[in-house]
């Protein structure tokens, strides 16, 4: 995995709300384990009925690293897949006052950053939208930024996910940094 530290962007809004995983990638793309090529499969239904074209949907990937989305995100089944297509379409955060858990501990493990937000700061970037806003994320001191407009907003993270996005470890990559630690321990016993 890449390493995430901080990351400016801009963003694009999908004020939805309950996007489940099979809007986000349909069941029909769920042909291979591998991570890539799913981007194209983001949101298919959606692009394929028109209903992204009204908020300018980006065609072809994305530039803005960071998908707001309204609440409930990643509801429905666990699939990984929802998270593979959204980081191969150029996703890196998602921002929403409510994330399903299980699609989060997916995002997290595949190094994209799921971010709860308040209703406040979900409020104020509907309203900046189309104003070429960019927002921080800074994952060191897990705060939001809008400097653009003097805005901050702490989020939280779990420390072992915080430290794994850090270094770019997956689990494995973590345990293999601490194989030495390991050993000790195992021999100390």
């Amino acid at each position: 995995m890449e390493k995430f530290e901080r990351l400016i962007s801009n963003y694009t809004l999908l004020e939805t709300e309950n996007i489940d995983t099979d809007q986000i990638i349909p069941a029909v793309h769920l042909k291979s384990i591998e991570r890539i090529n799913f981007g194209k499969y983001l949101f298919s239904n959606w692009r394929n009925e028109g209903k992204l074209d009204e908020i300018e949907w980006p065609r072809n990937g994305t530039t803005n690293k960071v998908l707001v989305a309204g609440s409930n995100f990643g509801c429905g089944s666990s699939r990984e897949h929802a998270v593979w297509a959204l980081s191969d379409y150029g996703f890196k955060v998602i921002l929403s006052t409510q994330i399903a858990d299980i699609f989060s501990l997916n995002a997290l493990n595949n190094g994209v950053l799921p971010i709860k937000i308040s209703e406040e700061l979900y409020r104020h970037l509907i309203k900046l939208n189309n104003t070429n806003c960019q927002i921080e994320i800074d994952l060191e001191t897990q705060e939001v930024i809008l400097d653009s407009v003097g805005k901050k907003e702490k989020f939280k993270i779990s420390e072992f996910k915080r430290e794994c996005l850090l270094n770019g470890f997956d689990t494995i990559d973590y345990l293999v940094s601490i194989y030495s630690d390991i050993e000790n321990y195992e021999q100390a016993r």
